[in-house]
């Protein structure tokens, strides 16, 4: 959105000006951060930036121009606390939504405003599956609720209304009903400072009118990174390991299901890395993981300790990542509730794609080209060599020293022969014994 009264206006990306910096900031300069979208731990790094990018421009104002039916609690906690922590008076435009953990995020700001036909609430915290999450997390967004109205001044106790419905309050809701407020609603109970039409007249109303506006914009490298570490996209590269993987140690060495198992390892654990929430001993974790299931596998056959240890630790390592953790400090449990069902589901999702695949895809031309399916036993006509079980009982000369190994002359047809362990010299006549293995075996013939 350009502003068209006056102000200079120009974007910002990566830190750097696209335009020149003006001689003199007689008015001061703005930042504006757009919050659109799913609230995930990449906004969380983009809304970071902006605040810093305007406490280093030592900026009068910082604005969340905000649309968004939420998101992720741990995320929206994070942005709530940077935005309670900075100095820089801060303030949210709501152009049409803030749902959920964006009315969270809405009032960690000093100011709010809202645009006509917007609405603020409804923040009950959902679980992976979309149902209601349990009690204890339902408490501990009423508390996130009510700490941050209270520290910027607002109504705390129709903040703590809009997560649960059991809350009655005259002339706002009745019990039953969870707190969505419109914009006129919003004004009357003081929830908000006011309403504008436009992000234009919205800083105009607040003083910040004739301020340079610098929009922060999202870097390509933040939007991909942001892709990358959705809850959705995570499922799906958490399906390409455990799937690559299980295929992999099916049919031994180095091949397409193991490349896939290695680009979803990379995919998944390298932009939390960039990011700052997985922690190098988190990846550390899980390819130890990987480690224990393979010796389980190939060194120790059966189920034992290293394969159960490899698996949880496998498990544990990617819950863990999708959280955020400074260190070695172990997430809050309440922040592991949507990674856990994000697991959950992908395990679900697994069980049944190995299901469909180990059904379906070794009819599958292209798959089987790719993988070993058919069967090569000796039942179905296959050997690892040509047998001999037609010498079996026919009898030969040794024609050098069997020691025990040699050669011997049966059916007028020189064959490598090992005896039975005992010396046979050359010109003694011997029998076969045994065809098994490939190897013939003799002893000699002593009538």
């Amino acid at each position: 959105m350009m502003l068209l009264f006056g102000a200079m206006v120009h974007s910002q990306e990566n830190g750097s000006d696209d335009a020149d910096q003006p001689a003199e900031r007689s008015n001061g300069v703005v930042y504006v951060v757009q919050v659109e979208g799913l609230v995930d731990n990449g906004l969380f790094r983009y809304i970071e930036r902006g605040i810093n990018l305007a406490e280093e421009d030592e900026a009068i104002g910082l604005v969340l121009h905000m649309d968004t039916f939420g998101g992720l609690v741990d995320a929206a906690d994070k942005i709530r606390k940077v935005l309670l922590d900075t100095d820089i008076p801060t303030m949210t435009f709501i152009d049409r939504n803030a749902a959920s953990a964006g009315a969270l995020i809405s009032f960690a700001t000093d100011i709010i405003y809202m645009a006509p036909g917007s609405s603020i609430g409804a923040a009950t915290v959902v679980d992976g599956g979309g149902g209601t999450a349990d009690e204890k997390m339902q408490s501990y967004m009423r508390g996130l609720m009510r700490s941050t109205a209270e520290a910027t001044g607002r109504n705390a106790r129709i903040a703590e209304a809009m997560v649960d419905e059991r809350i009655a309050i005259d002339g706002v809701t009745e019990e039953g009903s969870l707190v969505t407020l419109s914009t006129s609603e919003a004004l009357e109970f003081e929830m908000i400072e006011g309403t504008a039409a436009t992000l234009e007249l919205a800083l105009d109303s607040v003083g910040w009118g004739n301020a340079e506006v610098v929009f922060v914009q999202e870097t390509t490298n933040e939007r991909i990174l942001r892709f990358l570490a959705n809850p959705v996209m995570s499922s799906m590269l958490m399906l390409m390991m455990l799937g690559g993987l299980y295929f992999e140690l099916q049919s031994p060495g180095v091949g397409f299901p193991g490349a896939m198992a290695t680009m979803g390892a990379i995919l998944f654990f390298a932009p939390l890395y960039i990011m700052g929430f997985a922690q190098p001993w988190e990846i550390i974790v899980f390819f130890l993981g990987v480690v224990l299931i393979i010796v389980e596998i190939f060194v120790l056959p059966g189920f034992g300790i290293p394969g159960i240890l490899g698996i949880s630790m496998v498990l544990f390592s990617l819950v863990v990542s999708m959280i955020g953790n400074v260190g070695f400090e172990f997430p809050a449990l309440e922040h592991m509730g949507r990674a856990i069902w994000t697991m959950a589901i992908t395990l679900i999702l697994g069980i049944l794609m190995l299901f469909s695949l180990g059904k379906y895809l070794p009819q599958n031309r292209m798959f089987s080209r790719l993988v070993l399916v058919d069967s090569t036993s000796k039942e179905q006509g296959y050997t690892s060599s040509d047998s001999k079980d037609s010498l079996m009982g026919k009898e030969g000369v040794a024609v050098t020293a069997l020691r025990p190994a040699g050669i011997a002359l049966i059916d007028d047809e020189r064959i490598d022969v090992v005896s039975q362990g005992d010396f046979i010299e050359n010109g003694a006549r011997v029998v076969v014994v045994n065809t098994t293995s490939s190897r013939v075996m003799v002893k000699r013939l002593t009538s």
